[in-house]
Formats: C-alpha cells, sequence, structure tokens
C-alpha cells in the first residue's frame, strides 16, 4: 500500500477511500469483523486513559474528543467515507487549499489505520482466544510489524494538527468556513463541514496548543517504541494497566 501518492487533492482522496473500502469490502466474515472491532475498540481505551489529563482539562478536552472520535474511534465510517469518495472533486474546487490538504490527512490517516487494524485483526485471530487482551494485543501488534507505516500514522496526525494550530489562527478562514455551511449541505458536504468545524472549534479555543501536540507526540512515540522495542511481558503489562 502507498501511502505518499503523488496526484491532486481529490485523487489523493479517492486513493485512500478506495483502499478502505477494499478492506471494509473483505469483511465479509464476521469472525474478523469482530476481530477488527475489539482492536479498535481497545485502542480507544488505551487513548482515553493515555490522554486522561487532557479528556478531563476543560481546556484541552474539546481537542482531545476530537482525536479519539475522529480518528482513534470504534466508529463506522462507511457514510463519510463514500460522502467523501462522492464530492472528493468539488473540496478541491470549492474549499481553500488549506483545507482540502486537511481533507487529505484525514483520508490518509483513515486508510492507515485501516489498513493496520486489518492486519492486526488477522494476526489477533491467529493467536489463543483464552490469552490476555493485552499480550494478544502486543503479539498481534509486532506480527503486524510495519515500523515506517506506524510512524507514518503518527506523522500524518500530527500534521492535521499542526494545521489545525495554524489556521485556526486565521479568522478570515474561520468566517469563510461559516460561510461554507449552507452551501456544504446543499452539496452533500455536511460530514466534511462538520470535521472541518468540529476541529476548528476544538483547536481555537485551547491557550496552549504546542503542549497539548508535543504530548501527543512524545505519547504517541513512547508507545510505538514499547509495543515494538520493549519485552513482551513489560509491553502486556504496560498496556494491561492502560485498560484497567
Amino acid at each position: 500500500m502507498k501511502f505518499s501518492l503523488p496526484a491532486g487533492t481529490a485523487q489523493q482522496i479517492r486513493d485512500c477511500l478506495a483502499e478502505v473500502d477494499h478492506l471494509r469490502h473483505g469483511l465479509t466474515d464476521p469472525v474478523v469483523e469482530q476481530a477488527v472491532l475489539a482492536i479498535k475498540q481497545l485502542q480507544a481505551r488505551r487513548f482515553r486513559h493515555t490522554y486522561a489529563d487532557h479528556l478531563s482539562d476543560p481546556g484541552h478536552a474539546p481537542a482531545a474528543s476530537f482525536f479519539l472520535d475522529e480518528l482513534y474511534g470504534a466508529h463506522d465510517f462507511a457514510e463519510r467515507d463514500a460522502q467523501f469518495g462522492r464530492i472528493a472533486g468539488a473540496i478541491e474546487r470549492l474549499f481553500p487549499e488549506a483545507v482540502g490538504a486537511l481533507a487529505v490527512d484525514l483520508a490518509q490517516t483513515h486508510a492507515l489505520t485501516e489498513h493496520l487494524d486489518h492486519a492486526m485483526a488477522l494476526h489477533w485471530l491467529q493467536l489463543p482466544e483464552a490469552t490476555h487482551a493485552a499480550l494478544r494485543y502486543v503479539q498481534a501488534w509486532r506480527r503486524t510489524a510495519q515500523v515506517p507505516a506506524r510512524e507514518r500514522q503518527l506523522a500524518v496526525v500530527m500534521h492535521m494538527g499542526r494545521e489545525l494550530q495554524r489556521l485556526t489562527r486565521l479568522r478570515s478562514l474561520r468566517m469563510a468556513l461559516r460561510m461554507m455551511r449552507k452551501p456544504a449541505a446543499a452539496a452533500g458536504m455536511g460530514d466534511l463541514q462538520g470535521f472541518l468545524e468540529r476541529g476548528f472549534d476544538a483547536f481555537a479555543g485551547m491557550a496552549d496548543t504546542d503542549g497539548f501536540l508535543a504530548s501527543i507526540q512524545s505519547r504517541e512515540s513512547a508507545w510505538i517504541r514499547r509495543l515494538f522495542d520493549d519485552s513482551e511481558a513489560r509491553a502486556a503489562d504496560a498496556l494491561s494497566s492502560a485498560l484497567a
């Protein structure tokens, strides 16, 4: 799977969503589908523990929830994906270039996450069901490997966060985005509009955006290193504590 796509905004979005759709159509086996869901739910629980301080901080909670719900949540994004695919060309024409870049970040993050979760689920099913969930997750993670893809996943998320940080300072862009609400809904882009507005609102009200993004970078990097490099037992113990 290629994640750096030498194409325009619309084609990058379509290519990412085509990969997600291919994976989704491969989930004809309910056992595999349940394994993917188990992986996603476990990851969401780990995220809630890792960022419990941000989620309980009124100043950071909207941004932390945005990342959890939009990027790490165990949701069915089939309708959002279908909408994105239909209107990928319109994103290029109607939205400012910087906003289109955010849509590309979202599509790439989504494709990477689905690709890795699906690969992990196949390994998860090969492991004994009686294995503790945390140890089973660590073992599936290591069998999946793909260190560059894990690092790319975090890099795209960080790029999205930095762009939201930069763009929320542009009052004219925020006003333009609000003015796009009705046209976007009429053009069938309500999900994209909602994603952008939630992201802008979450970051616009945060005083220490640099600190928030730095914590995501350091904590997620630490988890990637721990899950790959620590002993299997130590990695499983750390994850078990995060899930308790």
